[in-house]
């Protein structure tokens, strides 16, 4: 292999947990709840798969939320329409905390890398290998790697907002590739989406697949890629 490619939210970067979102939104904006009902409303959030990067919805979405959810990571407008439709599912002290969720879900703050990131990103560099982020997002990730010093170990990032088309399209890793002036085949896709990160495999690309776990229950998910690579 003489490139990777690496998806973002639960392969690279964990975010933080509802309760912390919500917790610091309200903070950000002079206001409280209880903390019995700090978790109640956490708790709801979650539910209705209100943050970004955290658990699916396991509640019904409205019509006009779900008429979006598929094609949500197509651009910025989708994807931010898509997920307050699902917060304000949830009543809030202030109705203008469903678009400080949202938010606050972008700042590089609400993210914390794998602890392995890091360390596989540096040998990857050092092997002279070819790094790319490929990721279904509806805004720009860029300031998170770089607040998190990640940014000097990637030379490409593919962001489905900016392109209007979303992984498993086989596109999406195209662009990817012709970026880092790479074949699919000489290339190892990494994500934890088995359907969206999948689909590099269409196209040729070798795929290995990490778990999608909060941050300190996955310690060392990402070494056995250089293993991969070789």
């Amino acid at each position: 292999m003489t490139a990777v490619l690496f998806d973002f939210s639960g392969t690279l970067f964990r975010i933080e947990s509802t309760e912390s979102w919500l917790r610091t939104a309200l903070e950000e904006a002079g206001l409280a709840l209880a903390e019995a009902e700090l978790t109640r409303v956490a708790l709801e959030l979650e539910r209705v798969g209100a943050l970004p990067g955290g658990p699916a919805p396991r509640a019904p979405m409205p019509d006009e939320v779900a008429a979006v959810w598929g094609i949500r990571d197509e651009s910025a407008e989708l994807h931010r329409a898509a997920y307050t439709g699902l917060s304000r599912l949830v009543p809030l002290p202030d109705p203008a905390l469903h678009d400080a969720l949202y938010d606050r879900h972008m700042s590089p703050a609400a993210w914390q890398p794998y602890p392995d990131a890091t360390e596989v990103l540096r040998a990857l560099r050092e092997r002279g290998i070819g790094v790319g982020v490929v990721s279904n997002i509806g805004w720009d990730l860029r300031p998170v790697f770089r607040a998190h010093g990640l940014d000097p170990y990637v030379d490409v990032y593919v962001l489905s907002y900016e392109h209007g088309v979303q992984k498993p399209d086989p596109r999406l890793f195209k662009t990817a590739c012709t970026a880092l002036g790479v074949g699919p085949r000489d290339v190892l896709m990494v994500g934890d989406d088995r359907r969206a990160d999948g689909g590099a495999a269409a196209l040729g690309c070798g795929v290995h697949f990490v778990d999608h776990l909060p941050a300190a229950q996955r310690p060392d998910g990402l070494r056995p890629v250089l293993d991969l690579v070789g």
